[in-house]
Parts: C-alpha cells; sequence; structure tokens
C-alpha cells in the first residue's frame, strides 16, 4: 500500500494560514500563530513566505481552483436546462453554508479586511478569481446559446455576491435559496 508522502512545509504552512484565516480573519492571526500552527518556526515560515501579505495572497491563490472546480460540479452534476444549473449553485452554496465552520467567502472577507488597501496582492488575487467565476459562467451561457452571455454572467455574479454577503450578516442560508430563483429568473429571460 502507498503512503502519502508528508506534505511541504510550504503546504504545511499554506494549510495552517487556510484555515486560521479562513476562521479568525487574517488580520486577528498573527504570523507567529500561523508558525505555531503548522509546527514551525517564524524563520522558516519567512523562508517560504516573503511577508504576511504575500502569505495572504497565497492563501488566497490556495482556495481560488478548488472554489471554481466546486462550481462547476455543482454547476454540471445538476439536472435541467442552464437556469436550474444555475440555480444549483446557489442551493448547494446554501447547503454548505448550513455547516458550522462555514464563515463565508474567504475572498470577500479577505476584501473587506483590505478595504482601505485597494492594491494589496490578495485584493488583486480575489478579484482575478472572481472575475475567472465570472468568465466560466459566461461560457456557460455562451456555450448554451443564451443572449448577451456576459451581461447575463455579470447579473448572476451580482446575486451571487449579494447572497454571500447577506447570508453572513444574517447568519441564514435561505437567502441563497432566494438568490437561486432569482437567478433561474434573470437566465430564463435570456433563453
Amino acid at each position: 500500500m502507498a503512503q502519502t508522502p508528508p506534505s511541504s512545509t510550504r503546504d504545511r504552512i499554506l494549510d495552517a494560514a487556510n484555515r486560521l484565516f479562513y476562521g479568525e480573519g487574517i488580520r486577528a492571526v498573527s504570523v507567529d500563530a500561523i508558525a505555531e500552527k503548522a509546527g514551525i518556526t517564524k524563520k522558516t515560515l519567512y523562508y517560504h513566505f516573503k511577508s504576511k501579505d504575500d502569505l495572504v495572497a497565497e492563501y488566497l491563490v490556495s482556495r481560488d481552483q478548488p472554489n471554481l472546480t466546486a462550481f462547476a460540479t455543482w454547476f454540471e452534476e445538476a439536472e435541467g436546462d442552464v437556469a436550474d444549473k444555475t440555480a444549483a449553485i446557489f442551493l448547494r452554496l446554501s447547503e454548505n453554508a448550513r455547516h458550522p465552520k462555514w464563515k463565508g467567502c474567504g475572498f470577500i472577507r479577505t476584501a473587506a479586511e483590505l478595504a482601505n488597501m485597494p492594491g494589496h496582492p490578495a485584493v488583486v488575487v480575489g478579484a482575478k478569481h472572481k472575475k475567472k467565476f465570472e468568465a466560466w459562467l459566461g461560457d456557460c451561457y455562451q456555450q448554451a446559446g443564451l443572449k448577451e452571455p456576459e451581461m447575463l454572467a455579470r447579473r448572476v455574479v451580482l446575486l451571487m455576491e449579494g447572497a454571500f454577503s447577506t447570508m453572513l450578516i444574517h447568519r441564514d442560508p435561505s437567502y441563497a435559496e432566494e438568490a437561486a430563483e432569482a437567478a433561474r429568473c434573470v437566465v430564463c429571460l435570456q433563453m
């Protein structure tokens, strides 16, 4: 039986950063806390990441593809037409938001914490992530032959970001369920 090779030190640091930044927020978590959680020294952390800002950006980079893959999987696994598939993304988001460890969108939370620093590397990573999701959705709509796919993707993204934010404020996943129905209606208008 093959054993999984031990993760690299960099991976252990990113794993610790993911758990702490997502769970507590980037400003609340010190580099010392991340090093301790990763079982390394602060000097070792700085060997792999030049600054906390660099680590925060890499934390979001590490979340980028898994999140995009999850949305694509939810879309593809859903039954029905493209409107149903779009609604399914929101419904699955609602399911995930019911988990006790759910703390909202890490990209939005990071951008909010860094609102006074628009050029911060993590804000740039977050903006790219959101644009990738919008472009992917636009491609899905174009492949489905919908009218104005880019505009439609932008409207659905607005619903998604509103659902993320409202669920975080109210701690109520039913907002994503309502956004699912709104998204379904918006997509149906372009079919």
